[in-house]
Protein backbone atom coordinates (compact mmCIF):
# COMPACT_ATOMS: atom_id res chain seq x y z
CA UNK A 1 0.00 0.00 0.00
CA UNK A 2 1.42 3.32 -1.07
CA UNK A 3 0.57 6.87 -0.09
CA UNK A 4 -0.36 8.55 -3.37
CA UNK A 5 -1.48 11.98 -2.13
CA UNK A 6 -1.18 14.03 1.04
CA UNK A 7 -3.10 17.27 1.58
CA UNK A 8 -2.05 19.48 4.47
CA UNK A 9 -4.42 22.01 6.07
CA UNK A 10 -2.32 24.11 8.50
CA UNK A 11 -4.05 25.59 11.54
CA UNK A 12 -3.75 29.25 12.49
CA UNK A 13 -1.66 30.26 15.49
CA UNK A 14 1.79 28.79 16.02
CA UNK A 15 1.40 28.55 19.82
CA UNK A 16 -1.23 25.79 19.58
CA UNK A 17 -0.40 22.09 19.89
CA UNK A 18 -2.56 21.17 16.90
CA UNK A 19 -0.52 22.21 13.86
CA UNK A 20 -2.53 20.83 10.93
CA UNK A 21 -5.21 18.50 9.65
CA UNK A 22 -4.19 16.05 6.93
CA UNK A 23 -5.98 13.96 4.29
CA UNK A 24 -4.05 10.95 2.99
CA UNK A 25 -4.93 9.01 -0.16
CA UNK A 26 -3.76 5.39 -0.47
CA UNK A 27 -3.24 3.76 -3.89
CA UNK A 28 -5.47 6.43 -5.51
CA UNK A 29 -8.55 4.58 -4.16
CA UNK A 30 -8.93 5.18 -0.40
CA UNK A 31 -8.84 8.42 1.63
CA UNK A 32 -8.39 8.94 5.37
CA UNK A 33 -9.31 12.47 6.49
CA UNK A 34 -8.76 14.37 9.73
CA UNK A 35 -5.37 12.95 10.65
CA UNK A 36 -3.86 15.52 13.00
CA UNK A 37 -0.27 16.83 13.20
CA UNK A 38 0.38 17.59 16.87
CA UNK A 39 3.33 19.19 18.65
CA UNK A 40 4.24 16.91 21.56
CA UNK A 41 6.94 17.22 24.20
CA UNK A 42 9.31 15.14 22.06
CA UNK A 43 8.45 16.69 18.68
CA UNK A 44 5.77 16.39 16.05
CA UNK A 45 3.62 13.28 15.72
CA UNK A 46 0.39 12.28 14.00
CA UNK A 47 -2.89 11.33 15.65
CA UNK A 48 -5.43 9.29 13.76
CA UNK A 49 -9.05 10.46 13.31
CA UNK A 50 -11.18 9.65 16.33
CA UNK A 51 -14.62 10.14 17.82
CA UNK A 52 -15.93 10.43 21.35
CA UNK A 53 -16.64 7.08 22.93
CA UNK A 54 -20.18 6.36 24.13
CA UNK A 55 -21.72 4.32 26.93
CA UNK A 56 -25.26 3.03 27.32
CA UNK A 57 -27.54 4.25 30.08
CA UNK A 58 -28.41 1.34 32.40
CA UNK A 59 -32.05 2.49 32.55
CA UNK A 60 -33.04 3.45 28.99
CA UNK A 61 -30.00 2.19 26.99
CA UNK A 62 -29.60 5.67 25.45
CA UNK A 63 -26.07 6.42 24.16
CA UNK A 64 -24.13 9.08 26.11
CA UNK A 65 -20.57 10.42 26.01
CA UNK A 66 -18.29 8.53 28.37
CA UNK A 67 -17.79 10.55 31.54
CA UNK A 68 -21.28 12.09 31.51
CA UNK A 69 -22.96 12.15 34.92
CA UNK A 70 -26.55 12.00 33.70
CA UNK A 71 -28.29 10.42 30.72
CA UNK A 72 -29.25 12.91 28.03
CA UNK A 73 -32.34 10.84 27.21
CA UNK A 74 -33.97 9.89 30.54
CA UNK A 75 -31.96 11.96 33.04
CA UNK A 76 -30.88 8.86 34.97
CA UNK A 77 -27.59 8.77 36.86
CA UNK A 78 -24.76 7.16 34.88
CA UNK A 79 -22.02 5.07 36.45
CA UNK A 80 -19.37 6.73 34.25
CA UNK A 81 -15.96 5.49 33.19
CA UNK A 82 -13.04 5.37 35.54
CA UNK A 83 -11.01 8.55 35.45
CA UNK A 84 -7.23 8.87 35.17
CA UNK A 85 -5.19 11.18 37.40
CA UNK A 86 -5.58 13.99 34.85
CA UNK A 87 -9.37 13.75 35.25
CA UNK A 88 -9.93 12.37 31.75
CA UNK A 89 -11.79 9.17 31.10
CA UNK A 90 -9.62 6.24 30.13
CA UNK A 91 -11.35 5.92 26.77
CA UNK A 92 -12.52 9.47 25.93
CA UNK A 93 -11.91 8.95 22.21
CA UNK A 94 -11.59 5.94 19.94
CA UNK A 95 -9.68 5.88 16.66
CA UNK A 96 -11.90 5.55 13.60
CA UNK A 97 -9.01 4.27 11.47
CA UNK A 98 -5.49 3.38 12.53
CA UNK A 99 -2.40 1.44 11.38
CA UNK A 100 -2.20 -2.14 12.60
CA UNK A 101 1.59 -2.48 12.54
CA UNK A 102 4.28 -0.20 13.97
CA UNK A 103 6.14 -0.36 10.65
CA UNK A 104 3.16 1.09 8.75
CA UNK A 105 2.58 3.72 11.47
CA UNK A 106 6.23 4.81 11.13
CA UNK A 107 5.93 4.88 7.31
CA UNK A 108 2.72 6.94 7.42
CA UNK A 109 4.07 9.34 10.04
CA UNK A 110 7.29 9.95 8.09
CA UNK A 111 5.34 10.67 4.87
CA UNK A 112 2.86 13.00 6.60
CA UNK A 113 5.51 14.93 8.54
CA UNK A 114 7.66 15.27 5.41
CA UNK A 115 4.67 16.76 3.54
CA UNK A 116 3.87 18.99 6.52
CA UNK A 117 7.41 20.42 6.61
CA UNK A 118 7.30 21.05 2.85
CA UNK A 119 3.96 22.84 3.18
CA UNK A 120 5.23 25.05 6.03
CA UNK A 121 8.41 25.95 4.13
CA UNK A 122 6.51 26.84 0.95
CA UNK A 123 4.01 29.11 2.71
Amino acid sequence: MDVTEIRIFPKEGQDKKLKAYVSVTFDDVFVVRDIKVIQGTEGLFIAMPSRKAKEACPECRGRNDIGSKYCGHCGGLLTGAQKTRSGRSQADHRDIAHPITQAFRDYLQSKVLEAYHQEIQSS
